[in-house]
């Protein structure tokens, strides 16, 4: 498959889907795919493809069961022939040593792609995420906010961030050394960027944060990514969305890019069902304007849906509840939390610990279970448009649905496209779906999945 420029895996759910909408609306057609296509099959069913990826779930994996999981993940997309690899993480930097073990997955990705050293570029500005002189820093609702003092992130119930630094962070997962060509240097081009780099490789730098603070610093960093890919130096890198950003840039500049896609008609629908598992703010503004805006919004019973003895039960009213919303001509919006500092969470956490389990735990369960929520409204009522919201979520959920692949077909939020997916079950082959991160989009988001607009 030399035709195509890159290969990339997700670690979540909506990070992959912000990923396919970086390239697809920069000339860059993408598939995104639940586990990895043979070569064949891209070939038979998305000739058009100049970029593959795989949605994956090892945000909220253990350390062990990712370093089971991400080889074989990473062995088959390489088959795939792209010039560069690309693992996409969080531009929050979700991750730990215990889950979602970024710096596990650096070293499983050192061993397969034996890269000189390994890029890290994790800033990307149209999401309002700034790396300075190694810091990542992220945006709410206009105020930047170094990571460590975000209003969100040092409360994420799975991974909380409490240090910005990336290169201390990371390195607590990995014994590989770091290094940083800043924004000082980038500033002067892309042969200031290689000097440094190589520098910085001389000093014994394996893995090498790379500064982004403005759209400028993409187009340098595009080109001195694509240029260290082309030569074999560099096959694999490590970074958020801002990586598919900075190789737009550089390939829409240099003629490799194709015209900028325009985004399919998607007409407005009368009703879309929500499936919730985000305790971000942002989500809980969208909650409070789909409150306030004729969408039936209901809480799911965590604690029930987790405790094996009740959890079929549970999920069977909460799929009664919703269809008799939908008969009703109504919108139901199905939520596990509302906002960071919602009392569930903590109850939720405090049931755990008595029965011996750890907050981790609760992610796959709960996510499995909103997947097979959704799945049986689907079927029962065909509805064909939806929105999951939470990284996390979205991954598991999406496993429930039968879906092979999903392409953009709508630009709603950056990084929160609505897609049509694709199924080899009939109940799902074509749904329109929107699997986003908690904290993305504006307080009507909701809304504009339903008008098909923004």
């Amino acid at each position: 498959m030399s035709d195509l420029l890159l290969t990339f895996y997700g670690d979540d759910f909506t990070g992959s889907t912000d990923v396919t909408e970086a390239l697809t609306w920069n000339g860059i057609p993408a598939v995104l795919f639940l586990e990895p296509p043979t070569p064949d099959f891209v070939r038979a069913h998305f000739p058009h493809a100049r970029a593959v990826g795989v949605a994956g779930i090892s945000r909220s994996l253990k350390t062990a069961e990712l370093q089971a999981a991400l080889p074989g993940q990473f062995e088959k997309l390489a088959a795939l022939g792209a010039t560069l690899f690309h693992y996409k993480v969080c531009s929050t930097f979700d991750s730990s040593p215990e889950i979602g073990s970024i710096g596990a997955a650096a070293d499983i990705g050192w061993a397969h792609f034996r890269p000189r050293a390994v890029p890290l570029l994790v800033g990307a500005p149209i999401l309002k995420r700034y790396v300075a002189f190694g810091n990542l820093f992220a945006g709410v609702n206009g105020v930047t906010y170094r990571l460590d003092r975000h209003p969100t992130m040092p409360k994420h119930p799975v991974t909380p961030m409490h240090e910005a630094d990336l290169r201390v962070h990371l390195g607590r997962q990995t014994s590989r050394r770091m290094g940083l060509v800043d924004w000082l240097t980038i500033q002067r081009g892309p042969d200031a960027v290689s000097a440094a780099w190589h520098e910085q490789m001389a000093g014994g730098a394996q893995i090498i944060v790379l500064d982004t603070l403005s759209e400028s610093d993409l187009l340098t960093l595009g080109e001195f990514l694509w240029q260290q890919a082309s030569s074999g130096d560099c096959p694999f890198v490590i970074g958020s969305s801002g990586v598919e950003y900075a190789l737009a840039a550089h390939w829409r500049a240099s003629g490799l890019a194709g015209p900028t896609a325009a985004p399919a008609s998607v007409l407005p629908v009368d009703q879309i069902v929500v499936v919730s598992g985000s305790a971000a703010p942002g989500t809980a503004a969208q909650l409070a304007w789909a409150e306030q805006n004729g969408f039936q919004v209901h809480r799911l019973n965590t604690l029930r849906l987790i405790d094996e003895a009740s959890a079929d039960a549970e999920r069977e009213a909460m799929v009664a509840l919703a269809c008799d919303i939908l008969a009703q001509g109504k919108s139901p919006v199905l939520f596990s939390a509302w906002g960071p500092d919602d009392p569930a969470i903590a109850e939720t956490r405090a049931s755990l610990a008595e029965r011996g389990l750890n907050t981790a735990s609760v992610s796959p369960l709960l996510g499995a279970q909103q997947g097979r929520i959704l799945r049986e409204i689907v079927q029962r009522t065909g509805i064909r448009r939806a929105i999951v919201t939470g990284g996390d979520t979205c991954g598991h959920a999406a496993q429930q649905l039968g879906i092979y692949a999903l392409e953009t077909i709508l630009p709603l939020a950056p990084g929160a496209p609505l897609c049509r997916a694709r199924a080899y079950d009939a109940d799902f082959e074509g749904l329109e779906i929107s699997l986003k991160a908690g904290q993305v989009g504006r307080a009507d988001y909701f809304g504009s999945v339903l008008r098909g607009r923004l």
